[in-house]
């Protein structure tokens, strides 16, 4: 009889484990949120960032006589490329798009500024700047040691920029891997930075 009344028991207990558990299941409880609106940002500010870097990187072979300026272009083209990559698929497995949509904007149109958001906004001109349109316009018509003296310029500036958005990601991200590519890119470009003003002193 005891033993009985002890199989019952488990049994009940067990089907109300159950029920709970589908019960957290159904209202999410259960799922955590494994990225948070920092890492939309973080994507969403490097895509067109790493672009202008490497729109910038493209004008160099043909207007530069200096190797080791070449060689840094091909190398920062070559980085950034697959980031992009990277970073377009997590804004597609997060299911938000690339650009933040306008207020009251329902096609995905990024032709003003967002409500509330300042990091995300690629066109808002804080730490997502994206200049590289002007800056490949003002290194389009250089050549030789100005054009190299100008490009290495523009690139360090345009490295600080990225430095501290991978910073920012750093502080409030919660997305494993775009911490990690956050360091990796605020470690790399530091490097740059430091490599690109030893050329600067060489070149006068």
């Amino acid at each position: 009889m005891i033993r009985k009344n002890l199989v019952g028991a488990l049994t009940r207990a067990l089907i109300t484990s159950v029920f709970a558990a589908f019960a957290l299941a159904g209202c999410g409880a259960s799922t955590p949120v494994d990225h948070n609106d920092a890492d939309v940002a973080f994507a969403r500010g490097m895509l067109p960032h790493h672009q202008g870097a490497i729109d910038m990187a493209k004008l160099v072979e043909e207007r530069s006589e200096n190797p080791s300026v070449i060689a840094l272009a091909k190398r920062i083209a070559s980085t950034q490329g697959p980031e992009i990559t990277t970073l377009t698929r997590w804004l597609t497995e997060w299911d938000v798009p690339a650009q933040e949509m306008a207020h009251g904007d329902t096609k995905g149109n990024t032709h003003g500024d967002t409500h509330g958001d300042t990091k995300g906004d690629t066109n808002s001109g804080t730490n997502g700047d994206t200049q590289g349109g002007d800056e490949s316009a003002e290194l389009t018509p250089l050549s030789g040691e100005v054009f190299d003296r100008r490009f290495l310029e523009l690139m360090i500036k345009h490295h600080e920029g990225a430095i501290s958005m991978a910073s920012d990601e750093l502080r409030d991200g919660r997305h494993t891997a775009a911490k990690a590519l956050a360091q990796q890119v605020k470690d790399s470009q530091q490097a740059e930075i430091t490599e690109m003003r030893g050329l600067l002193e060489r070149t006068g």
